[in-house]
This record gives structure tokens, C-alpha cells and sequence, in this order.
């Protein structure tokens, strides 16, 4: 029987400073265009496939790392939607239920600091409505399995949503596994009709030590990647850290796979 554990806010990991691990804002430098252009298609971002993969020149050899993330959250915050943002897939303007478990497949270059090497993160996102969560017992056990991270999102405009972040994480967290966990605020472009004061973020951020990422719902402009840097570069941040901590090393053995070299949560101890 796996041991269950209950979540306190003190029990949470150690969060990173931005950019302390990946170069912040490297998608703006001339040397990340290269790496960047084999996630656009006529300056949109491109349509990833559960099968595709990153194809570079031959003479650039560059290491993609695999990560399952779950987006957790009720009905209507924004779930469907953030994935489509992060992958730069046009938004639905109209809310719909997710009637079962949707996929959707990021990938994001980053540019480590200390040794300026870069790599491709492929970004698996699940996304499952709560309906379906209630009435199908095995949709939460399918999409918590060999998972590496979870966005727990909140709505600016549900206050509901914001309330039952605590019982989020806590299921979040039964297993008492490794999972990087982050916030997402949703809607907050909506301030005219907030239910969550910034005072509120802040005080939930010093107890829970938990980062919190604010994402508007404009839709106009979903290929812009200055916008959805700052999370998907967090991301990267906090699980190229909690693997290299689980081996207490920051060296990625050499790996060829294809054209890319394909490493799944790899970081060999020295020695």
C-alpha cells in the first residue's frame, strides 16, 4: 500500500531564482534564433505531434530531455487554454468541459548558464476535465503517473478556484513523490472583475513557497513567446534542478538518438 503523506506548506521544495539556471530571456539573442526557428512555421509556433521530434542541421548536436507536466485546476480556469498558450495553438474564445484526458506537446530551447550548453525541453501536457476526473476513477491515477510536474491554476475572476488551491496541491501530492509543483493565475487581465486581491497572491506565495505566474486571457497574440517565457523557462528551471539534485550532478551524458539526441531525465553522478 503506497505510504500517503498530508502536505504542509513548509514541506514544499526550494524555489529557484530566475535565471539562475537557464539564460533568462535567451529567446531575444541573435545565438538562440537557430534553436528557436524549429519551433515556428512562417513566425507562428508549430504543430507538434505525439511522434514528431526537434530535427537540427547535422552539424548541431543538441540533447532533448522528456517531461510528463499536469495541469490541475476546476472547471473553467483557463486548463485547455493554458496549454494552448504555452504551445501557441489559437485559444478557444468559447469555454467548453474537456470531456476526457487531452495531450498537448511543447517544446522549448533553453540556454544553460553555467555552461552555456542548450537544450531542447519536450513539454508533454495533460489536461483532463473535473467532470470526468468524478466519474472515471482512473483518469486522476493516469495523468498523476510518472508525472515530473503539476500547474495548479486559479482564476482571478473564481474566487472558489483560488480558496481550494491548499486541497489542490494536497492531491497533488498524496504519493509524496519528486514533482516540481507551480501557480498559474488565469484571467488576470480581467482586473476589473477580480476576485483575488494581489495581497492574497503574495501572502499565499510566503506560506506556501510556491511560485505564482499570472497569465492574461488576450488571445490576440498567441505565437508571442516573451509571453510565455518566463513559465515555460521556470519550468525548465525546476526540473533540469530536481534531476540533477536526485543525482547530485549537473553533467548530462552524451546521447545519440536520430538527429537529436534524446535523454529522458538523465544526470549522472560524478564519479
Amino acid at each position: 500500500m503506497p505510504r500517503q503523506c498530508v502536505v504542509e506548506p513548509h514541506d514544499m521544495a526550494q524555489v529557484l531564482d530566475p535565471g539562475s539556471i537557464v539564460v533568462a530571456d535567451w529567446h531575444r539573442s541573435a545565438d538562440s534564433k537557430e534553436f528557436f526557428s524549429r519551433i515556428l512555421h512562417k513566425k507562428k509556433r508549430r504543430n507538434f505531434g505525439l511522434l514528431e521530434a526537434i530535427v537540427m542541421p547535422p552539424n548541431v548536436s543538441v540533447d532533448t530531455v522528456h517531461y510528463k507536466i499536469f495541469i490541475s485546476g476546476k472547471s473553467g480556469v483557463g486548463k485547455t487554454a493554458l496549454a494552448a498558450r504555452l504551445a501557441g495553438f489559437n485559444i478557444p474564445n468559447m469555454h467548453y468541459e474537456t470531456t476526457g484526458i487531452e495531450t498537448t506537446v511543447v517544446y522549448w530551447p533553453v540556454k544553460l548558464r553555467e555552461s552555456g550548453r542548450v537544450l531542447f525541453f519536450r513539454l508533454q501536457l495533460w489536461d483532463c476535465g473535473e467532470n470526468a476526473l468524478r466519474r472515471f476513477d482512473h483518469l486522476l491515477p493516469s495523468c498523476k503517473e510518472q508525472v515530473d510536474a503539476i500547474l495548479f491554476l486559479f482564476s482571478f475572476t473564481d474566487r472558489v478556484s483560488f480558496d481550494d488551491l491548499s486541497n489542490q496541491i494536497a492531491r497533488g501530492s498524496e504519493s509524496c513523490d519528486r514533482v516540481v509543483k507551480l501557480v498559474v493565475g488565469t484571467k488576470f487581465d480581467l482586473f476589473m472583475h477580480t476576485d483575488v486581491t494581489e495581497r492574497e497572491v503574495t501572502r499565499f506565495q510566503e506560506v506556501w513557497g510556491l511560485p505564482v505566474f499570472r497569465m492574461g486571457g488576450d488571445v490576440s497574440n498567441v505565437s508571442n513567446l516573451g509571453e510565455v517565457a518566463p513559465l515555460l523557462n521556470c519550468l525548465a528551471e525546476h526540473l533540469w534542478h530536481q534531476d540533477c539534485v536526485a543525482t547530485r550532478s549537473t553533467i548530462l551524458p552524451v546521447a545519440t538518438h536520430s538527429e537529436a539526441a534524446t535523454v529522458v531525465h538523465v544526470c549522472n553522478p560524478i564519479g
